[in-house]
């Protein structure tokens, strides 16, 4: 392992995880988290059955363990309908095609934490996703105590978007989850309901404007040509002389 006090940074280098790695991943997953994964989960990921991974291996080791997982990153496409965050894609509801890369674990053992390594998975993971052309997003749910994860996602400009109530269920006793999500491709997050009135209002002007249009265009058809002469130059008169109601701030756009 590295030590901490060595002035020598490690050289890290990122590969796909494969089945050689099978018995380092689950021992990193038991010391790092409190819920215990499946035997089947871990197949699964070194033998690339439905899940896409990543690991983190210190190659300026001069043992044989130069090609050992240090860190690791594990993902798994999943439709937008069927994620908890659906709702938030509505308003792009024409596509039913749109596609979640959902993180299942993230993980860098202790002693070469503070690297820069879990940002650097995590930005794989991210450019990934954006080569994905009907990918919306990546996201995640970090229990409500790990303040050094939501500190770290926070970081990494993902948004947070909702609590969810007694997600976890650990030893007995329920944990909250947040759920963490950072668009690309065009996924955004949905409007507030700030936004939702001022649209609202910028719709009801043009709208408004619109029939004023009319109306006055319908007018002008219907007046004698001589009127309509003898009414403009009343109103060039007026402006020498005062500012028309065309100016009140109430009126603009």
């Amino acid at each position: 392992m590295l030590d901490p006090r060595s002035e020598i940074y490690p050289t890290i280098a990122y590969r796909p995880i494969q089945p050689s790695d099978l018995e380092v991943l689950e021992n990193i997953h038991l010391a790092l988290f409190p819920i215990r994964y499946e035997r089947e989960f871990f197949l699964n990921v070194v033998n690339g059955n439905g899940i896409i991974s990543w690991g983190a291996v210190d190659t300026s080791r001069s043992d044989d363990r130069r090609d050992e997982l240090i860190g690791f990153v594990t993902t798994r496409i999943i439709a937008a309908q069927d994620s908890e965050i659906e709702d938030l894609f509505r308003y792009n509801s024409s596509r039913k095609d749109l596609t979640l890369l959902y993180i299942l674990t993230l993980g860098v053992v202790e002693s070469y934490r503070n690297l820069g390594i879990a940002s650097s998975l995590v930005r794989e993971v991210i450019k990934y996703a954006a080569s994905i052309s009907n990918c919306r997003g990546v996201y995640l749910h970090v229990i409500s105590y790990n303040q050094p994860a939501i500190s770290f996602y926070n970081k990494m400009l993902f948004k947070l978007v909702r609590r969810l109530p007694h997600f976890y269920y650990i030893r007995g006793q329920h944990y909250d989850s947040y759920l963490f999500v950072y668009y690309v491709n065009g996924g955004r997050s949905p409007c507030s309901p700030l936004e939702v009135i001022t649209s609202f209002v910028v719709d009801f002007r043009a709208f408004l404007k619109m029939v004023v249009a009319r109306f006055w265009n319908k007018e002008e058809r219907s007046t004698p040509r001589w009127s309509r002469c003898k009414e403009s130059t009343t109103l060039l008169v007026s402006q020498n002389n005062k500012r028309i109601g065309g100016d009140d701030t109430r009126c603009h756009v």
